[in-house]
């Protein structure tokens, strides 16, 4: 900005002495004949005020009174060069396009008209088409530039903004994926815990070491989980690549229940057709995660079975179980874990439902479709 006033009160001194002197007479007469209209030897008091208001106009930026002060030092003084610059500055400055050809006419005539009636016509259109249509074609050109310029960066910049805005959503939602997870494996792991102290404390010492072992490899796989789950939280790069578990861990997944004492059972159909997608295969095997969780905390020792069906169309999941027969583990609940599944499973394009059952268990079905 600072530069551009400079140049600004050059310019502007520049103008407001050529237009002060007539241009140093260059262009006053044409051979022995005064252009300017008067036709006479303008006086200092006269030229000086003209050129300072030249000056004036382009040092406050004003181009349509530059436009009426260079026609009139035209007329008065003969001077060209506050009229070329006018005609630059009107159609750089003009937003319409339209105005900037009607300023270059009304000038071409006054400028023209004066040049004609001296020198004729092969003078007139030379010198018009150099004073007026000129430079208001290159300041048409300047400002069309300019304006491009712009478009381009302001494109530039709002996608820039759009990049970051979606890079800060995947995040967000990446983190919510992984705050789920970590709600999924914490809930899970410690219900296990929580289920082989229970025994321990019930055994009276019998079989300590081997429940001890237990209690330890699921422990140590918590914080295996968990601390890659807060890996990816700490990291600025991208993600590590890891596998997430899927269709082909439900029977780990099972046997950890079944290892507590929870009589459950697995059923996996697998009719001819493609692979579903890892997403999907990760949904399902969270929603079955937190199915039996939920079952260790509200149904005790209840039967559990979990059904799984793929066909070439959907995928299906059911996790029901009975009535719970004996005293329950009493574990707390946010009931934050079927609304996470839920969500699993729609972002999947799938639907999850969850009720009691007639004989007073609970069931938990989901549909996937392929």
């Amino acid at each position: 900005m600072k530069r551009t006033r400079v140049m600004d009160a050059v310019l502007a001194l520049a103008v407001a002495a050529s237009t002060a002197s007539a241009d140093l007479g260059a262009g006053r007469s044409i051979g022995e004949q005064n252009i300017a209209y008067l036709g006479w030897d303008p006086p200092l008091w006269f030229s000086i005020p003209v050129g300072l208001m030249a000056g004036a106009a382009i040092w406050w930026r004003r181009p349509r009174t530059l436009v009426v002060v260079a026609l009139a030092a035209w007329v008065t003084l003969g001077a060209f060069v506050a009229v070329v610059v006018a005609q630059y500055r009107f159609a750089d400055r003009s937003p319409s396009r339209a105005a900037t050809a009607a300023t270059a006419a009304l000038a071409s005539a006054v400028v023209g008209a004066g040049i004609w009636r001296l020198g004729g016509a092969d003078a007139a259109v030379p010198l018009t088409a150099a004073i007026c249509l000129a430079p208001a074609l290159l300041g048409l050109y300047a400002r069309t530039r300019r304006e491009l310029v712009e478009g381009i960066r302001e494109r530039a910049e709002r996608a820039e903004r759009e990049q970051h805005e979606r890079v800060l959503r995947a995040r967000s939602d990446e983190r919510a994926r992984i705050a789920q997870d970590m709600h999924d494996v914490v809930t899970h792991r410690v219900s296990l815990m929580v289920l082989h102290a229970t025994a321990l404390e019930a055994s009276a010492g019998r079989d300590a070491v081997a429940i001890g072992k237990r209690i330890g490899v699921i422990g140590r796989e918590a914080l295996t989980e968990l601390r890659s789950l807060v890996e990816v939280l700490r990291a600025d790069g991208d993600a590590p690549l890891v596998p997430q578990p899927g269709l082909a861990d439900l029977g780990e997944l099972v046997e950890e229940s079944r290892r507590t004492g929870m009589r459950v059972t697995l059923h996996l159909t697998d009719e001819p057709g493609a692979r579903p997608p890892a997403l999907v295969e990760h949904a399902v095997y969270r929603v079955v995660q937190e199915a039996l969780t939920n079952v260790h905390k509200h149904a005790g020792d209840a039967e559990c079975a979990v059904h799984v069906r793929q066909t070439p169309d959907a995928l299906r999941l059911s996790v029901t179980n009975g009535r719970a027969e004996g005293p329950v583990a009493g574990l707390p609940s946010g009931g934050h874990g079927l609304l996470g599944i839920a969500e699993r499973i729609r972002l999947v394009g799938g639907r999850l439902t969850a009720g009691t059952t007639p004989d007073g268990g609970y069931a938990v079905t989901a549909e996937v479709p392929l």
